[in-house]
């Protein structure tokens, strides 16, 4: 009688599957069977792409003369440590009861390549493959995943992709690292005094490099620049106020040139020339020349993916996007949330039209208890297909990460940062189906000596969603994130000022002048830098303005957090662990500097997104795999040749010069801290 064999990714998801088909399995050495099923697993990648020597023994030794390397056909290599495992894969996947093959690693590029390569590598033929997509590890989604499973032909485009990725960070990794290395590192070992400096190079992570190493240079580059403002210190029944100056139109000091900007001088001597102005007439007293009342509504954010996830854990608990995505695959492998590498954050109509269940569940999790009995008792998940929250558009691969409402009986086992990132995860979720926050808003125009003052008021009216969004775990009300133009004020306040009248009169106290100065741009922090990734390299804080930008962005949701772990392990930037913030080492800003003098597209985020881009296209289909190596073949072997041109490696030392200086640890140093700090990994894959 044939089998069918199911191949998932670890052992773990290989287990919920044996599970949900309700068989009598038995255990083998690397795999389960039953009467009618064979389930198997990998342990990650089980094969490799083979180092240039397995080519030629001569390309061993890095030499000018090898590069580019660019082989017709590429060589694969079973992983050592991982070869038993292979071998039991390898030996089911042979096996002439075996009719079936259910593809079953994770519902993603990697995942599909990690599958592609066993079974290249097997020289499997003639066997029907079915390729399982599911969005969760709940016994439901894994049966229905097993049912629907379509042709594994039908992901013939994005195993293309895949493979793409893996020979595009390859050949970059190979030929730019040697290159650079051959060219260049001799001049950074003897400028830090080390022996050798094998110099890293990748397709994203020299990119993110120059990001944060441009960042940095701007932020010492940056002069702060004082700046002064005048505020009236009105009184309304005994609550003072300010009304800030600024120089509308009608003012005698519009469009002045000396102002900095219109609500503050360059000088001070300016603004105390206002403000003797302002007091020339006591008692002073400022008219209302203007009131605006509107209400606001503040709808609840878009649901999480991988990238605003690792943003928002950052910013709470100050963990980093790596550790961020072992904790959130942690309760996706415990069933806990949906697949977590995903770029969406919308929920798809099929998945909107089930919702009730994974509201449901959420009724045994106490910190979504109550919000979860109120959404489905007045019914407010029904309609949710008929807002921004759901669109089929914005989906590739997976939808927003929620959870499941099932395997709830793990949470108590879990830690307590595992626990904090859950309750995130849930709170968010539930609160798009609750209705906007509403603010009154209340703007106040006021004249002095012919002068406008500004002032502006709001209190929130109807908490809406925000009932929802306050961790149990917070010691005091997150900061929105949001510019504080505005005042808040309370009820009773906001009354006495929608009382007020044109022409009626408000008491001034006095006119103070407040100095401020221009900020430099803000570091990136592990988080705000995933999202700049995510957003070809821009920097967008603002949270709706980042959901209209659609397009590919720097790295993947599956690789970016990886990217920013090895630069920090290969020293080329610091990560403070307390607040996250990410700044480069000297090596780091050298490295820079030799790409910057070289090949310096590498350093363009645009470039970079395009590359990425381009592998979507592959997987779409729109272009073809043989367009888009000839395009990759093309860059690499003029860029190599570019370099091999050039004579400019003494002129990089005044470069260097200039970036030691911002470091204690500048060469001059012990020789055993310079020896430390000189050494860095030779890795070319990003």
């Amino acid at each position: 009688m044939s089998k069918s064999l199911y191949i998932a990714e670890k052992p773990s998801v290989a287990q919920e599957f044996a599970k949900a088909m309700k068989e009598n399995f038995r255990r083998g050495d690397g795999y389960l069977e039953s009467e009618h099923a064979v389930v198997t697993w990998c342990v990650g990648h089980l094969i490799t792409m083979s180092y240039p020597e397995k080519y030629d023994a001569k390309l061993k030794r890095w030499s000018l003369d090898t590069l580019p390397f660019l082989p017709e056909e590429f060589k694969y290599e079973i992983i050592p440590s991982v070869k038993k495992q292979f071998d039991i894969v390898s030996g089911l996947l042979q096996r002439e009861d075996v009719a079936t093959i259910y593809v079953c690693t994770d519902s993603g590029r990697e995942g599909e390549y990690i599958y592609r390569l066993v079974e290249m590598m097997s020289g499997v033929k003639g066997k029907e493959r079915r390729r399982v997509w599911i969005d969760s590890q709940t016994e439901e989604e894994i049966v229905r995943g097993i049912r629907e499973a379509k042709d594994l032909s039908e992901y013939d485009n994005l195993s293309a992709s895949a493979y793409l990725r893996a020979k595009e960070d390859y050949l970059m990794g190979i030929n730019f690292s040697r290159l650079l290395s051959l060219k260049y590192g001799n001049v950074v070992s003897g400028y830090l005094h080390t022996k050798y400096t094998a110099i890293s190079v990748g397709r994203v992570m020299t990119c993110v490099l120059g990001m944060v190493v441009r960042r940095e240079r701007e932020i010492r580059d940056f002069v702060k620049t004082p700046f002064y403002r005048v505020l009236g210190k009105l009184n309304l029944n005994g609550k003072p106020f300010d009304g800030e100056w600024r120089a509308a139109e009608g003012s005698r000091y519009f469009q002045s040139p000396l102002l900095y900007k219109e609500n503050g001088f360059k000088e001070k001597k300016h603004a105390q020339e206002l403000a003797d102005i302002l007091s020339a007439h006591p008692p002073l007293q400022a008219v209302i020349e203007k009131i605006e009342k509107k209400k606001e509504n503040k709808n609840p954010p878009l649901l999480f993916n991988l990238a605003e996830l690792q943003n928002e854990c950052a910013r709470l608990f100050k963990i980093s996007p790596d550790e961020t995505l072992q904790v959130v695959q942690e309760l996706y492998e415990k069933k806990l949330v949906t697949y977590p590498r995903t770029d969406a954050r919308v929920l798809s109509s099929a998945v909107a039209k089930e919702i009730h269940k994974n509201i449901g569940g959420l009724r045994n999790y106490i910190h979504g208890q109550p919000f979860a009995a109120e959404i489905l008792e007045n019914g407010s998940y029904k309609n949710i297909a008929k807002t921004r929250y759901v669109n089929d558009k914005q989906i590739t691969d997976h939808y927003a990460i929620i959870p499941t409402g099932q395997g709830l009986s793990a949470i108590n086992r879990l830690s307590e940062k595992s626990q904090k990132v859950f309750e995130t995860i849930v709170r968010r979720f539930l609160s798009i189906f609750y209705p906007p926050a509403v603010y009154q808003k209340v703007n106040l125009v006021t004249l002095v000596e012919k002068e406008r003052l500004f002032s502006s008021f709001k209190v929130l009216i109807s908490e809406g969603y925000l009932k929802v969004t306050g961790n149990s775990f917070a010691r005091k009300k997150e900061d929105s994130g949001e510019k504080e133009e505005e005042t808040s004020c309370d009820a009773a306040f906001l009354e006495a000022l929608q009382s007020l009248k044109k022409q009626g009169v408000i008491p001034v106290d006095r006119f103070e002048i407040k100095e401020g100065e221009t900020s430099p741009p803000k570091r990136y922090t592990s988080g705000s830098m995933i999202l700049a990734m995510e957003n070809a390299g821009q920097l967008i804080e603002d949270e709706e303005l980042r959901a209209q930008i659609k397009g590919s962005g720097i790295g993947t949701s599956a690789t970016r957090a990886e990217i920013l772990k090895k630069l920090v392990t290969i020293k080329y930037l610091g990560l403070n662990k307390k607040t996250q913030v990410i700044t480069p080492t000297l090596l780091g800003e050298m490295i820079f500097d030799v790409v910057n003098a070289s090949i310096r597209s590498l350093l363009n985020p645009d470039l970079t997104a395009s590359w990425e881009k381009g592998l979507t296209y592959v997987a779409e289909g729109d272009i073809t795999s043989e367009e888009y190596m000839v395009k990759l073949e093309n860059f690499i072997k003029s860029r190599t040749y570019g370099v091999l041109k050039l004579n400019n490696q003494y002129v990089l030392r005044q470069y260097f010069d200039k970036a030691a200086q911002n470091y204690k640890t500048s060469p001059g140093r012990s020789a055993a801290n310079k020896k430390k700090e000189g050494k860095t990994n030779g890795a070319v894959n990003n």
